[in-house]
């Protein structure tokens, strides 16, 4: 397992991965391992930081993540939803042409092990409120703003 760490606005950011690819990345208190880099911990670090500098839209990285078939479908699903923009989840569940998953959707993005690349902070309620995120509503509200801001640009 090789483990880096980025800084961000919002605090330290860990970066996990496999010699396949990235397979967690998450808002951590403080680094929390020995560094243990590789190419892929380099270059999602280089990218993140590339991201919160504005100057990064889209990543370009191997996702190795670990879950069911649906959460594997779900993530995909994200990764869809253009920066900037947002999507509710019933919009996902249209996505994946079942639209009866709602709350399923909502679980598998509340289990989205890559955040940021997989960009389940883009997810809100039908309504247009911000609703649960694994690092706090604070965070996803900084990482949309941040988009829209780079947008405006």
């Amino acid at each position: 397992m090789n483990i880096d760490y980025v800084t961000s606005p919002l605090g330290w950011v860990e970066i996990v991965a496999s010699e396949e690819g990235i397979q967690r990345i998450e808002f951590v208190e403080q680094q929390r391992h020995q560094i243990l880099a590789n190419q892929h911990t380099h270059n999602a670090k280089q990218q993140l930081t590339e991201y919160f500098a504005g100057t990064r839209q889209q990543f370009d990285l191997p996702l190795r993540t670990q879950g069911t078939v649906f959460q594997q479908q779900v993530w995909a699903a994200l990764v869809q939803i253009k920066y900037a923009d947002t999507a509710a989840y019933a919009d996902i569940a249209n996505m994946l042409n079942n639209p009866k998953a709602v709350r399923a959707v909502g679980a598998a993005n509340g289990k989205n092990p890559i955040a940021i690349v997989v960009p389940c902070h883009r997810v809100i309620g039908k309504d247009g409120t911000l609703t649960g995120y694994a690092g706090g509503l604070d965070k996803k509200a900084f990482l949309l703003e941040l988009e829209r801001s780079a947008m405006a640009q």
